[in-house]
């Protein structure tokens, strides 16, 4: 049986500034630097599109941040999606953290099992009140809540519709728009 070293947040932040990970697409997991998968076109278009929506809905309530680093624990995620406090301006000098995040979201198509397996694990864990997996397979949203002891209780897909986020019950985020 082989055990892996694990890397602190501290430990990944100092081989970035070494230049140790390069150009590397990666991220730091549970303590482990993932690889992050590269993105397709429909997976890029889509995620943007879905920020800018999102940006259109929240303006003046939150941040929305796309593919940037959010700092937990023994994680440093890129989530595609994170939308967080205002102002902006407090990420000046650090990474958004749990207590800063209302909810994250993945796009998924070939990570989809890492986005509802591993990721939802470490965001459940760090109290991310919310996680949605966006589906590109078959254009649903897979919503996570009430994170407890590394898992989230409840868990519903939705196709069609709408769903408002628990940071905002003023705000309804119509799935068809996600995807369009």
């Amino acid at each position: 049986m082989k055990t892996l070293a694990k890397w602190s947040v501290n430990d990944y932040h100092q081989m970035i500034a070494a230049g140790i990970l390069g150009d590397r697409s990666v991220e730091l997991l549970a303590g482990e630097i993932v690889e992050m998968s590269p993105q397709t076109p429909i997976h890029y278009n889509t995620t943007k599109r879905g920020a800018n929506y999102l940006k259109e809905l929240v303006a003046d309530k939150a941040d929305v941040r796309l593919r940037g680093p959010i700092t937990l624990s023994s994680s440093e995620a890129e989530p595609d999606i994170a939308i967080v406090r205002l102002p902006e301006s407090a990420y000046n000098e650090r990474h958004p953290q749990a207590k800063d995040i209302f909810w994250l979201i993945e796009v998924a198509d070939t990570s989809l099992q890492k986005d509802l397996e591993i990721k939802a694990a470490i965001y459940a864990e760090a109290g991310i009140p919310e996680y949605w997996v966006m589906y590109l397979g078959s254009k649903n949203v897979i919503v996570f809540r009430e994170p407890q002891n590394g898992k989230y209780l409840t868990e519903r897909t939705i196709s069609v519709g709408v769903i408002i986020p628990l940071a905002f019950t003023d705000v309804h985020v119509h799935v068809e728009k996600l995807f369009s």
